[in-house]
């Protein structure tokens, strides 16, 4: 791979895993719904996917009839594809730097406000007033927690309700930060430099590069 693909590739990517790397060296929870987790990880491996799989499917004929304008097109329908994804997930609250033993209280008391008639099932949790059941799933490695919604009868409102109150129980607490943090923005840090190297002893190379492939 030369030098700019390689830095298209991993530019979103390093973004990505410096914000994560931010979020998780925070003393602070963060919470996020899935459909902003999907499209945040779609977007960290765009630059991948655009060098590689998509790339490779551009007709030679349209190439050289289009020049740059396939790029539009092929990031146009990788945003769409990507809409798409997100609109057709299951609902979902991902809640980044926090263990499930430091959640739980705080889950408990949140449901226990909004829905009197709740009922657990192991990690499933159903909450009838709010027509919302869900999963709580958690990675203790990289310490996070998820509420993920089990089966199809689940409604939207609700869990906006639920997102809305855990998030304002989330705002004053206080967690340790995740040592895999310091790993995500090194791995981070090292894509960038990585990508600076480049940039720096083959910056003409790497133009001659660019305006081929947007055959300018």
């Amino acid at each position: 791979m030369d030098g700019l693909r390689l830095c298209v590739a991993l530019g979103p990517l390093a973004l990505y895993l410096l914000v994560l790397g931010a979020v998780n060296l925070s003393r602070r929870p963060l919470m996020i719904s899935g459909a902003r987790d999907n499209a945040a990880l779609g977007i960290g491996v765009s630059g991948m996917l655009l060098v590689g799989p998509i790339e490779l499917l551009h007709p030679q004929t349209a190439v050289n009839e289009l020049g740059w304008y396939i790029w539009v097109l092929s990031i146009s329908v990788y945003a769409l594809a990507l809409s798409l994804v997100v609109l057709l997930s299951h609902p979902r609250l991902t809640i980044y730097n926090i263990s499930l033993e430091e959640f739980r209280p705080l889950l408990a008391e949140v449901i226990d406000s909004l829905d009197s008639e709740h009922r657990w099932a192991g990690s499933s949790l159903s909450l009838p007033k709010l027509s919302v059941q869900l999963h709580v799933d958690c990675n203790q490695l990289m310490r996070n927690v998820s509420l993920v919604a089990v089966g199809d009868q689940q409604s939207y409102a609700g869990w906006r309700h639920l997102e809305s109150a855990l998030a304002r129980r989330l705002a004053p607490a206080r967690v340790a930060p995740n040592v895999w943090g310091l790993t995500l923005a090194l791995s981070a840090v090292l894509l960038i430099a990585a990508m600076s190297l480049q940039i720096t002893r083959h910056g003409g190379e790497m133009a001659a590069a660019l305006r081929d492939m947007l055959k300018l």
